[in-house]
């Protein structure tokens, strides 16, 4: 009877202490908060792959057009030097504010 008392107390103290090492080991450097961030991380990256995929294809229509365009090829050459042709009037327009102020009342 001792001895079945004794093997269920060390049953017990075994399983307590692999529960305890999996709590700490759960929420330690390396447990699930690393993991979840590391699915943030991912996923921002990813995001950041589309958008410079989306980039890069925008940029090689753009070249395509410009290879293939004497007139595209002609306003990109006197955008880049600032020309004009003759009697051509160029508007410079101020850039739009990054942080519009929303209209209403100041006060």
């Amino acid at each position: 009877m001792l001895e079945r008392s004794a093997r269920r107390i060390a049953y017990v103290a075994v399983f307590a202490m692999l529960a305890a090492y999996g709590v700490i080991a759960l929420k330690g450097p390396q447990g699930i908060p690393a993991l979840l961030a590391k699915h943030r991380e991912i996923r921002q990256l990813q995001e950041q792959n589309a958008n410079l995929a989306r980039e890069l294809e925008r940029r090689r229509e753009r070249i395509e057009r410009l290879k293939e365009s004497p007139s595209e090829q002609d306003m990109e050459i006197r955008k880049q030097l600032k020309l004009q042709k003759p009697g051509e009037t160029t508007f410079i327009l101020p850039d739009a504010p990054k942080n519009p102020v929303p209209a209403g009342n100041p006060n």
